[in-house]
C-alpha cells in the first residue's frame, strides 16, 4: 500500500455504529472502499460483518483474512461520572479489546497492513499553554494513564509486519454527535460562556476532518505511532465559547463556575473540562493532509450547517 496506490480496500472497523465509525464507514464506502464490521451482534452470514465478543477473548483470525486494514474505535464513553465501576469499564473496554485484536493480529497468515487504532489527546494531561505535538511525553491523571495502556496494548502487532498507527484524537465537532451537541442547548438561548477560567486550551477537529484524516492515514506509509488527529490552531475555552457565540449569532458572556463542574461531575469534570492540553498536529501536517477548517469559526460553522 504506497500513498501512490488508489485500489480500493477491504476496511474493517470496531466501533463502526458509533458516532465516528458511523461518518468514516460511510465516507469510505463513498470512495468505494469495502468496509467490514466488527460487531458483537449476530452476524449469520452477512459478509460485511465479523462477530467478536472482547470480554470472552472472541474474535475469529480466519474471519478476518483478506482485510487490507483494521480501525479500531471501540471504547465506553468517557463523558460520564467516573465512579469506580466506569473508571474500570472505560479502562477495560480499551486495553482488553486491543489486545485481543493484537493477539488476533498475531495469529493470521495474512495481517492487514495497517491497523489505525483509537487513542486521545488525552495522553498528554494538563499542560496548561504548553505546545505538544507527537514528540511530547505523556502527562498524569487517569486519562493520561489510561491512553498510554490503550496504546500499549498494541505491542504484540508491533513485532510482525502491521504497521500501527494510534489515533491521538481531540474533540471532534459535529452538531449531530460528539460533545458537541451537548454545548448547544444553553448557547442557543444566549446563556453560554466559558468554563471556570476559560483559560484551559481546547485541542479540536471537524468531523469531516477527522474522517479524512484518517483515509490519508490508510495510504501514507511511512506514518506509524502516534499521530495527533486535531487541527493546527488550538484555542482556550473561553475563544472556543466566543466563536461559538458568534457562529449563533448569540451573546456567550456567562461563566460556569469551577466548583459546580466539579460539583457536578467530579473527577471527569476535572480532567476532562476543566485541564486543557494546546496539541497541534505535527505528523499528519508532515504526511501532506490539508485541513478544510483549520480555525475554529469555520470548523463550528461548517458542523452547524451539516
Amino acid at each position: 500500500m504506497t500513498t501512490s496506490d488508489t485500489s480500493p480496500l477491504r476496511i474493517a472497523i470496531t466501533g463502526a455504529t458509533g458516532f465516528l465509525g458511523t461518518a468514516l464507514g460511510r465516507h469510505l464506502r463513498a470512495a468505494g472502499h469495502s468496509v467490514v464490521s466488527i460487531t458483537r451482534s449476530t452476524v449469520g452470514t452477512r459478509p460485511e460483518a465479523v462477530h467478536w465478543n472482547p470480554e470472552r477473548g472472541e474474535l475469529d483470525p480466519a474471519a478476518l483474512e483478506g482485510i487490507d486494514a483494521l480501525i479500531h474505535l471501540a471504547g465506553e464513553n468517557i463523558a460520564q461520572r467516573w465512579t469506580d465501576a466506569a473508571k474500570r469499564e472505560i479502562r477495560e473496554s480499551r486495553v482488553r479489546s486491543t489486545k485481543l485484536i493484537a493477539r488476533v493480529l498475531g495469529a493470521m497468515q495474512r495481517p492487514p497492513r495497517v491497523w489505525l487504532s483509537g487513542s486521545a489527546v488525552g495522553i498528554y494531561g494538563n499542560r496548561g499553554t504548553e505546545l505538544l505535538d507527537e514528540s511530547s511525553g505523556p502527562g498524569k491523571g487517569f486519562l493520561a494513564d489510561i491512553v498510554q495502556a490503550w496504546e500499549g496494548a498494541t505491542e504484540a502487532a508491533h513485532r510482525g509486519d502491521v504497521r500501527v498507527v494510534h489515533l491521538r484524537s481531540g474533540l471532534v465537532l459535529d452538531a449531530h454527535g460528539g460533545a458537541l451537541p451537548k454545548m448547544l442547548p444553553p448557547f442557543r438561548i444566549g446563556l453560554g460562556g466559558k468554563i471556570g477560567s476559560g483559560e484551559q486550551m481546547m485541542s479540536w477537529i471537524e468531523r469531516g476532518d477527522w474522517v479524512r484524516a484518517v483515509e490519508k492515514l490508510l495510504r501514507s506509509p511511512l506514518v506509524k505511532g502516534p499521530v495527533n488527529l486535531v487541527a493546527p490552531t488550538p484555542v482556550s475555552n473561553a475563544e472556543f465559547s466566543a466563536a461559538l457565540g458568534r457562529v449563533l449569532g448569540k451573546p456567550a458572556m456567562l461563566t460556569v463556575p469551577e466548583f459546580a463542574i466539579r460539583l457536578a461531575l467530579g473527577q471527569m469534570g476535572e480532567e476532562v473540562l476543566l485541564a486543557g492540553q494546546r496539541v497541534v498536529p505535527t505528523r499528519l501536517l508532515g504526511a501532506g493532509y490539508s485541513f478544510a477548517h483549520e480555525t475554529i469559526d469555520a470548523a463550528l460553522g461548517a458542523a452547524l450547517t451539516a
